[in-house]
């Protein structure tokens, strides 16, 4: 599960190289071998221009692309690195599944991506559909401010998210092998309040104690692999104590499991992935629990 190649996704305008420079400690876990892809869009690009689509814009667009690209990669290949470049035209879920499967990458970077509540119903959130659709690992990077700051370390203090599930499961795995680059976890299970035995103080505590009890495994496992762990139960909304979470914890990053399964309230409302991916200040890192 080492990161050895990683895909890193970008329009030029949510997801720049000052981000990918942050990830590049992951060279001490295994990554030598990083990706390009640009995904020219014709239906936004003619949106956009407001006159229909044109061949020509997308030739600059192209070349605009592959400056960008051409920099980037000299950087790189001065450190050591390998580099490969798409740029390519069409939908953007299904050009950056192709580049998944094409190039068997083991992470896939890509920048923040919101849309309206009526436009999500409709087509749904492209986090979501890469979830669904690849079992490798998503991390949706995220700048810490407008201007555009970066966490110095991502990886260094991340915030593990469980419900004990397999892809939580899954999410501990990695971890472990990022052991060279992680000073501390902080693991966290949320209790949804609806889920408490009763409605009495003695259930509440109940429920406190048997999710410390398995946090305390988790952070045994993590233990034993060389990384600290600290145990944390939270009772509330998920999404909205994840990130009370990672702040409290002073977190570089949110990293969670996930089956990629929706229902169709989550359509509407958004899964705790989805509402992360896009409210989030934080880094975070979905693990499907699918194998390649």
């Amino acid at each position: 599960m080492n990161i050895q190649k990683l895909l890193f996704v970008t329009k030029f305008e949510e997801l720049w190289f000052d981000a990918l420079q942050s990830l590049l400690a992951l060279k001490k876990t295994g990554l030598n071998h990083v990706v390009f892809l640009n995904v020219i869009e014709r239906d936004k690009v003619a949106m956009r221009r407001g006159t229909g689509y044109q061949k020509e814009e997308e030739i600059k667009l192209r070349e605009k692309a592959n400056i960008r690209f051409i920099d980037w990669a000299e950087t790189l290949f001065e450190q050591g690195m390998e580099v490969g470049v798409y740029i390519v035209v069409g939908k953007f879920v299904q050009q950056l599944i192709s580049s998944v499967e094409k190039e068997a990458v083991d992470l896939i970077v890509i920048g923040r991506q919101k849309k309206g509540k009526l436009e999500q119903f409709y087509s749904g959130s492209d986090i979501k559909e890469i979830i669904q659709r690849t079992a490798t690992p998503v991390l949706v990077y995220k700048y810490l401010n407008p201007e555009g700051s970066t966490p110095d370390m991502p990886f260094q203090r991340p915030l593990l998210s469980t419900d004990w599930s397999p892809s939580s499961q899954k999410a501990v795995e990695y971890l472990k092998n990022m052991q060279p680059i992680i000073q501390q976890v902080d693991v966290i299970h949320v209790a949804d309040e609806k889920s408490l035995k009763g409605d009495s103080a003695m259930a509440v505590q109940q429920t406190r104690k048997e999710s410390r009890r398995k946090l305390d495994a988790v952070c045994d496992i993590l233990e034993d692999a060389g990384i600290q762990a600290r145990p944390h139960v939270y009772i509330g909304v998920v999404a909205d104590e994840i990130e009370k979470a990672a702040r409290e914890c002073q977190s570089t990053m949110i990293m969670m499991g996930t089956s990629g399964k929706s229902s169709w309230k989550e359509r509407w409302v958004g899964s705790t992935s989805q509402v992360l991916a896009e409210k989030s200040i934080f880094p975070c890192m979905f693990i499907p629990s699918q194998e390649k």
